[in-house]
């Protein structure tokens, strides 16, 4: 049972990344799942997750209208589409697999029942 984190990089302001989370040995349908971000020396923060089915979607404020999440039932996979990105969203960005809730938009990290590595985003001229 793994998550696998990737596409983070060295991006320009303004620039774009797609991050992905690819499940193995498990159905990623099944889960919830969200991403979080962690500055250096601070909490974990949500960033976006969608709830079991795609039936809604959770952005935290400063990405919205930025970031888009999306899932790919074949591939196993949720997409986490990152436009028009800022010094500020510079961080390590990690995804989650929740199974106990349908919705994700109040699920706290400690909810997740598993995690990916991080993936580092740096976003600088």
């Amino acid at each position: 049972v793994q998550l696998q984190a990737s596409g983070g990089g060295l991006v320009q302001p303004g620039g774009s990344l797609r991050l992905s989370c690819a499940a193995s040995g498990f159905t990623l349908e099944d889960f919830a799942v969200g991403w979080f971000r962690q500055y250096p020396g601070k909490d974990l923060e949500k960033v976006s997750c969608i709830s079991r089915s795609d039936t809604s979607t959770f952005y935290e404020d400063s990405v919205k209208g930025r970031f888009t999440i999306s899932r790919d039932g074949p591939k196993n996979t949720v997409y986490l589409q990152m436009n028009s990105l800022k010094a500020e969203d510079t961080a390590v960005y990690y995804c989650a697999a929740d199974l106990g809730n349908f919705f994700c938009e109040g699920t706290l990290e400690g909810e997740y029942d598993y995690w990916g590595q991080g993936t580092q985003v740096t976003v600088s001229s």
